[in-house]
């Protein structure tokens, strides 16, 4: 089964919608809290998605599916009724194919196996790795761009590149290439680490959010997770910008917890989770538990852990499908925060499915 992202939400584009990276996050977590079994239904889920979608073939997935059971047929999309058009709406963004939530899929299905290398979770990770192959970009220092965005049969291909993504899609195609032995998984994980690694400027000691559509311009936004996921992810990253942590305390911390970028207009759950994380993981343990508890008082009635600490958190983006609108955290009850809380209790890093890092 899948997920939804907000389960509080009652109408509009987030109703029922099941975030392929929220619910990849949530099976890892699941496996760091000794849930396996509820683990393995949500892998099961992106494994039938892959060999079920109602036009793809060919080893990709969806930005988001519609949360529930999956039995039947097709995989559901996420969609919602608008009145004022008197029609079915799907957002554009969701029915798209992102490669960092693909790497996330990976993760996910390669966190259920741990031990058989011929399984149908490695080699469910396998056919999203061949999928993402394609967009092995040349231009400037390599890497890969985002993706796909919007309907079949033709949607908008992204050329621009991200250093998140490429930081995801290290350390799954690192992890595929262990688990298989197959070289050429170890050369895609080499070149996306070699882009974030030119992502990092010794000036202002951070990583770029990546490049804009030329893939070569840096994007100047300065971005928590981009900070954060290269130190969790790549091997001896920790130690070679360590600096990077000093940065995002110094230029993204707020009310004792993070923000997304440099606004600081309010505390970031997810990415707080993220930072107590890494903490953890470095051995600084009390500044972790101070995060934590930050992380805590953003529990919300159903147990749950809002996405922000204010009504709408800006992240310095706008959004893909509206160009002239921020995109925006929103104070709700978020999937993807209760994960990253979970992870960050139990000190259970995502990206090596252990309590270490790589």
């Amino acid at each position: 089964m899948f997920l939804p992202s907000y389960a509080t939400v009652e109408s509009g584009p987030l109703h029922g919608a099941a975030y392929l990276y929220d619910n990849a996050v949530a099976a890892i977590a699941l496996v760091g809290c000794g849930e396996r079994d509820k683990a393995y239904r949500i892998a099961s889920a992106i494994l039938w998605a892959i060999d079920n979608d109602r036009t793809w073939h060919d080893g990709r997935l969806r930005n988001a599916y519609a949360a529930g059971a999956v039995a039947s047929g097709s995989a559901k999309l996420p969609g919602w009724w608008d009145n004022t058009q008197n029609k079915w709406l799907e957002d554009r963004y969701q029915v798209g194919s992102d490669n960092g939530n693909m790497a996330w899929a990976m993760l996910a299905l390669l966190s259920i196996d741990d031990v058989n290398t011929g399984s149908r979770f490695c080699d469910g990770a396998a056919r999203l790795g061949t999928w993402v192959s394609q967009w092995a970009d040349a231009r400037g220092t390599g890497g890969f761009t985002g993706g796909t965005f919007g309907h079949e049969p033709t949607p908008d291909v992204r050329t621009w590149k991200s250093t998140e993504h490429n930081t995801d899609l290290a350390a799954a195609f690192g992890h595929l290439a262990t688990r298989t032995g197959d070289s050429r998984w170890r050369d895609m994980a080499t070149a996306a680490e070699r882009f974030v690694d030119t992502m990092w400027d010794p000036a202002c000691a951070c990583f770029a959010a990546g490049t804009a559509e030329d893939g070569i311009t840096r994007n100047p936004i300065l971005a928590l997770d981009a900070q954060v996921w290269p130190l969790t992810a790549l091997p001896g990253a920790a130690k070679k910008f360590a600096s990077a942590i000093s940065t995002s305390e110094q230029r993204m911390s707020v009310d004792k917890g993070f923000s997304y970028g440099e606004d600081r207009d309010g505390v970031w759950t997810e990415g707080t989770g993220q930072m107590a994380l890494l903490l953890k993981l470095l051995g600084r343990t009390g500044r972790a538990e101070s995060l934590i508890a930050v992380i805590e008082s953003q529990r919300s009635p159903d147990g749950g852990f809002y996405a922000t600490s204010v009504r709408a958190l800006p992240t310095g983006f706008m959004l893909d499908t509206d160009p002239a609108k921020p995109r925006l955290y929103l104070r709700l009850p978020h999937l993807g925060a209760a994960s990253w809380a979970a992870l960050a209790e139990r000190g259970f890093n995502p990206f090596t499915a252990t309590k270490g890092l790589p």
